[in-house]
């Protein structure tokens, strides 16, 4: 007989009891549980409604006197980034448009990206330049403006750099990888078919074609050239061009003052005091919100599982 069991024949009653309070027990937990999952639930739900009207997130611009208007262009530029033409571009508009703005600076730290999307940013600020005259756009480079970050700066009245950053690049690269030699030893076959000669261009699985090998080094070329001549326009006489200048090399910012690719030593604080002469500086820069970070990248991923099954596409 089992130990705690009464021995008058009511053991099954015991039994049975003691079965209904641990249901009962186990009932409550649930329901406690039930309880704690649905107000994370609600909560969560709340706070995601708070981030898609704008109330949690959203960045405003105070309301103060006069001021300089900073810009901050940090990362790769490229589409769908904070540091692209439309988010820059933005800000900037914002920057000269209001009223209280003495002057603007674009903080640069940057180490290229998209060259059309760097020349998008750069016709802006000439632009935007020639419209409001009376407010200067300086460039303020701190780690890093090269490539299409320094295809930005030389947009600006004047660049400012700290003495150890690095600045240039001025060239154009395209980069991939070659497989064939890798599938051979695999012993993978290629099957590619196209409906024009050069549909497959560059395919990093077929051998190099000679000839379009040649046709992508006069495209890059070509941006080379644009790049170097957006470079000239916009540095004018200050410009002391040597050699390898538009070779792609990276200069020191101590250095690029020697060679005329930027102007000065100075950070931020600097420039707003002592050039734009208005020491408060107010961040026009555009921030994703929460909610609009995460319904890019929703919508990112939906596409990808929308259009990612077919083998051929438009590129």
């Amino acid at each position: 007989m089992p130990e705690n069991i009464s021995p008058n024949g009511d053991w099954e009653r015991q039994v049975l009891e003691k079965l209904a309070l641990s249901a009962l027990q186990e009932q409550r937990r649930a329901r406690h549980w039930s309880i704690f999952f649905k107000l994370l639930l609600f909560i969560w739900l709340f706070g995601l409604l708070l981030l898609t009207i704008g109330w949690i997130g959203k960045k405003e611009v105070p309301h103060v006197g006069k001021h300089t208007a900073l810009v901050e262009l940090d990362g790769i530029i490229a589409p769908g980034t904070e540091a692209s033409a439309e988010n820059i571009t933005s800000g900037l508009q914002s920057a000269f448009k209001d009223k209280n703005t003495l002057g603007v600076i674009l903080r640069i730290n940057s180490p290229g990206g998209s060259p059309v999307q760097a020349g998008n940013i750069n016709d802006e600020i000439r632009r935007l330049r020639a419209k409001y005259p009376g407010i200067p756009l300086y460039a303020v480079v701190e780690d890093i403006c090269a490539s299409g970050g320094y295809y930005v700066a030389v947009a600006a009245d004047k660049i400012y750099v700290n003495k150890a950053s690095i600045v240039g690049s001025i060239g154009v690269l395209m980069d991939g990888f070659g497989f064939t030699g890798t599938m051979e030893k695999l012993g993978i076959e290629r099957r590619l078919l196209i409906s024009g000669d050069n549909k497959g261009f560059l395919d990093p699985f077929s051998p190099l074609n000679t000839e379009q090998k040649n046709y992508a080094q006069k495209m890059i070329n070509e941006i080379h050239q644009q790049f170097i001549q957006v470079v000239r326009q916009g540095r004018g006489k200050r410009l002391k061009e040597t050699p390898d200048m538009f070779s792609g090399l990276v200069w020191t910012g101590q250095k690029s003052i020697e060679l005329g690719l930027a102007d000065a030593l100075g950070n931020v604080d600097y420039v707003a005091r002592e050039v734009i002469k208005a020491e408060e500086v107010v961040d026009f820069t555009p921030h994703e919100s929460l909610a609009e970070r995460f319904a890019r990248h929703l919508g990112g991923e939906m596409a990808k599982a929308l259009f990612s099954s077919p083998r051929w596409a438009l590129h």
